[in-house]
Order: structure tokens, then C-alpha cells, then sequence
């Protein structure tokens, strides 16, 4: 079924770390990531951060302190994160995870650039 949905990668744990805001994920080729909740928020792969293109991607600003609430599995190939500011939209497939995690410096540089070639802040 994975294959079905494009996933390379597949998870064998997942665990949620409230109070360090932090999601770590293990997959089954070895790798393991830490992914800081504010990453995930910033990089949401909903329609809302995203856009319909490339172009259309919003540059999510003031979530420094945002939390995560819970985790749940959809099907066998993504989860859905529930945030503290209550954004919960967009799947979180095991792909997007593993680039997530796997080129997590320049996807943060990246958004940081982002932020301040805009003016905008990670604080609320």
C-alpha cells in the first residue's frame, strides 16, 4: 500500500516529546530525526502553507513557542499533527517527514531567510 501512495521511506516509531516540543521519527532504513514542532508547523504541507504551487507558499510567522497537542495515523502512509494555535490540516505523509528531517538545516535556514527578507518574526 505505501508504494501505492509514493512513500520511499517507512517509519518503525514515532514518539512525541510535549514538553521539548520535538517530534522524533525513526525509519526503517536507520535514519532518525528530530523534528522541532515549529518546523512542522512552518513546513505544514496543507493547502493553507503550501499553496497550489511553489509560488503560492506562505511564510508562517510568530509560532517560536508553538506545541504540538497530538499525533494521529491516517491510513498507513501519513499522520496528522494537531498543533497549540489549533492548525491541523494537511497530511504528514512518511516522505515528507524523511526530507523534513533529512535536509532539516536548509529548510530552516531557508525559512529564516524567508522571515527576514519579509520583516517578519519567529516570536508572536
Amino acid at each position: 500500500m505505501n508504494e501505492s501512495f509514493g512513500s520511499r521511506h517507512k517509519p518503525v516509531e514515532i514518539r512525541l516529546k510535549r514538553d521539548e516540543k520535538m517530534l522524533e521519527i525513526d525509519f526503517s532504513d536507520g535514519s532518525a530525526f528530530r523534528l522541532p514542532a515549529e518546523l512542522l508547523r512552518v513546513e505544514s504541507p496543507s493547502a493553507e502553507v503550501q499553496g497550489h504551487s511553489p509560488t503560492q507558499k506562505t511564510v508562517v510567522a510568530g509560532r517560536r513557542h508553538v506545541g504540538i497537542i497530538g499525533v494521529e495515523p491516517v491510513g498507513a502512509y501519513a499522520i496528522r499533527i494537531r498543533f497549540d494555535d489549533l492548525h491541523d490540516t494537511g497530511l504528514y505523509t512518511w516522505d515528507w517527514l524523511y526530507e523534513l528531517g533529512a535536509n532539516q538545516d536548509q529548510i530552516w535556514q531557508d525559512y529564516l531567510n524567508a522571515l527576514e527578507s519579509r520583516g517578519l518574526s519567529r516570536d508572536p
